[in-house]
């Protein structure tokens, strides 16, 4: 039932050897890796509004030179990743190259910034993408954590289906988001060229505003950048490309940095001569749409694809979230089942945890995407920070051909990044504060991680000159419930193990059954010693360790092993489980961590 509802959901394993088939052309990695940044022109140029709405809405003239200085910006990420690309083609983005340039913990300050951004990255996309439908429907507003809990398990398992098939179908939203806006964009222009649009509506741009401060407009220039988050997603997953990856994967970060930069101007430039305000129920864009439509059909277009894309920009997090689990894990950071690739050769614990965690996320923050916006876009700019950084360690130290001019677009990529990343630490600090906890923490339990697995390696080579003792004997203890075909089948098992001694043992409630029974077993196996423990507290597991710590005491003297081997019977069908306790569990977990005691569990099938 469980294997056919997943057949049903995730479809049939593939083989190992179809691994080349799940690699992107440009179209479709377009559509899967610039979604996040792409779908952010919806919601990047709304958190500029909200703070210079602090002021006076004449302050939103601000909003023009705000996004040059983020155009300026993106120019300077797009030339800065694109060496990144060429320099690290295995990709890895910030992770490696902070890694490898700055050291081990820069590495890990990256690295854990990005996971914990891309699951912001899927909580983000989706409650924006949940906004957008609810200002569409606003009957549906109330329900919007539900809404946004539901998507994020439909794309969850739409990512568990596989990389390509999850590109095919991202596909056609994300090209029709960019061209309802691109139609937006351009119908918008022509009204105000036309002189439609009232130019009363806004506030001429060099309008004296009372209040304003070089503090807020740095704080607008912050919120602003939340609009190029998602940009390095291509340089983290360069090997889902198709050959040459490095070439096709910056080209796609080409494309994708022309378009975000027209629809963000075309977004901002509109929402200014509008004189749209920011409503909590309704979006910038949605008022856009209104004003230049009217709320006809194209108005709805734009809006359903806004939300689409929106909820599926939350796929960027999907594409680079298991590639950098996968980085970490190879490393030995965090736990290896992130290494290992599902039935449909996506790395399926990374979809599958990044899933559980986002929806953690929307629950807790109710949904509410201006929340988790600035910590979502610090997250971003620390390894933009780190990463421009370690490159510029790179240049200089290896200095290859025409190194000065890469160092310089570097440079300038660290520093516009690092004065990104504090003003969001130095205007956000309320809202971002977690961040300097929940990263140190981090990198603590990585580095905890990595020793852990380091002492097992160290364990369990055979060349570390600490040869395991020999077994020169065995002391076999059975638990016993009775006299039954499952007990008798554990005993033929021990005997045939030729152990120096078998002991039967039985744990009693009652003084009389405990009589009862050793009299019946005299007779049913004489040549095994049964052992009867009276437990006056009912306990099973306390009197029986008791008992086998005195049995290991006497067998260390003599070099013996003890293995207690425990029957347990298996039902036919599986919910038969639940019918019977399973006291057999029970004391195998709780002997397990018996440093000297093997313990081996013999089943017993029924047949009906």
């Amino acid at each position: 039932m469980i294997s056919a509802v997943k057949r049903f959901l995730i479809g049939r394993p593939l083989k190992s050897s179809a691994l080349g088939e799940q690699k992107l052309n440009k179209t479709k990695a377009l559509a899967i890796l610039s979604s996040d940044a792409l779908s952010s022109v919806a919601y990047g140029p709304e958190q500029v509004l909200l703070v210079l709405m602090t002021v006076s809405t004449i302050a939103f003239w601000y909003s023009i030179p705000i996004a040059v200085g983020v155009l300026i910006l993106l120019f300077a990420l797009i030339l800065s990743y694109r060496q990144i690309i060429f320099a690290y083609p295995q990709g890895g983005g910030a992770y490696i190259v902070s890694k490898e340039n700055l050291g081990e913990n820069a590495g890990l300050i990256a690295g854990g910034s990005l996971l914990v951004d891309y699951i912001l990255t899927v909580a983000v996309s989706v409650s924006a993408g949940t906004d957008a439908i609810t200002s569409a429907i606003p009957s549906l507003h109330e329900h919007n954590v539900v809404i946004a809990s539901v998507l994020v398990v439909l794309i969850t398992i739409l990512n568990l289906r596989g990389l390509t098939e999850s590109a095919s179908i991202l596909a056609y939203p994300v090209y029709l988001f960019v061209l309802a806006l691109f139609v937006l964009i351009g119908v918008g222009f022509f009204h105000i060229i036309t002189g439609n649009a009232s130019p009363e509506l806004h506030a001429p741009l060099g309008t004296p505003v009372t209040g304003i401060s070089l503090f807020l407009i740095l704080r607008a220039f912050a919120s602003g950048s939340s609009a190029l988050t998602g940009v390095e997603a291509i340089s983290n997953a360069i090997p889902n490309f198709n050959h040459p990856a490095p070439k096709n994967a910056a080209k796609t970060l080409a494309i994708m940095g022309s378009l975000l930069a027209v629809m963000l101007v075309g977004i901002v430039f509109l929402a200014y001569y509008y004189g749209i305000v920011p409503k909590g129920e309704e979006t910038v864009v949605s008022q856009i749409a209104a004003v230049t439509f009217g709320r006809n059909f194209i108005y709805y277009f734009i809006q359903g694809t806004t939300a689409l894309i929106l909820v599926l920009a939350a796929n960027t997090g999907y594409s680079a979230f298991p590639l950098l689990a996968f980085n970490l894990s190879k490393d030995k950071y965090i736990p290896s089942m992130f290494k290992m690739r599902g039935d449909r050769l996506g790395y399926s614990n990374g979809i599958i945890t990044l899933g559980i965690t986002s929806i953690l996320l929307i629950i807790i923050f109710e949904g509410q995407t201006e929340q988790l916006i600035p910590l979502y876009a610090v997250g971003v700019f620390i390894p933009f920070t780190l990463s421009q950084t370690g490159m510029l360690v790179k240049w200089f130290r290896e200095k290859p051909k025409n190194w000065v001019g890469k160092l310089l677009i570097n440079f300038v990529g660290a520093i516009i990044s690092f004065t990104v990343m504090m003003i969001f630490f130095i205007t956000k600090f309320g809202q971002v504060w977690a961040v300097l906890i929940f990263i140190p923490v981090l990198i603590f339990i990585f580095h905890k991680i990595k020793n852990h697995y380091e002492s097992v390696g160290e364990q369990l080579s055979v060349s570390n000159n600490s040869p395991i003792k020999p077994i020169e004997g065995n002391v076999i203890i059975v638990p016993v419930a009775g006299i039954t075909h499952v007990v008798e089948n554990s005993l033929n098992y021990a005997k045939s193990l030729n152990p120096k001694q078998i002991l039967a043992v039985y744990v009693a409630f009652d003084r009389e059954d405990e009589k009862r029974l050793a009299e019946k077993w005299s007779k049913w196996q004489p040549d095994v010693r049964l052992v009867t423990l009276y437990s006056q507290y009912r306990s099973i597991n306390y009197p029986l360790s008791k008992f086998i710590s005195k049995v290991e005491n006497k067998a260390y003297e003599s070099s013996y092993t003890v293995t207690v081997l425990i029957p347990q019977f298996i039902p036919k069908k599986g919910w038969h489980n639940i019918l019977h306790n399973q006291s057999s569990l029970l004391i195998k977990t709780i002997l397990l961590y018996r440093k000297d005691v093997i313990v081996t569990t013999v089943p017993y099938h029924f047949k009906k």
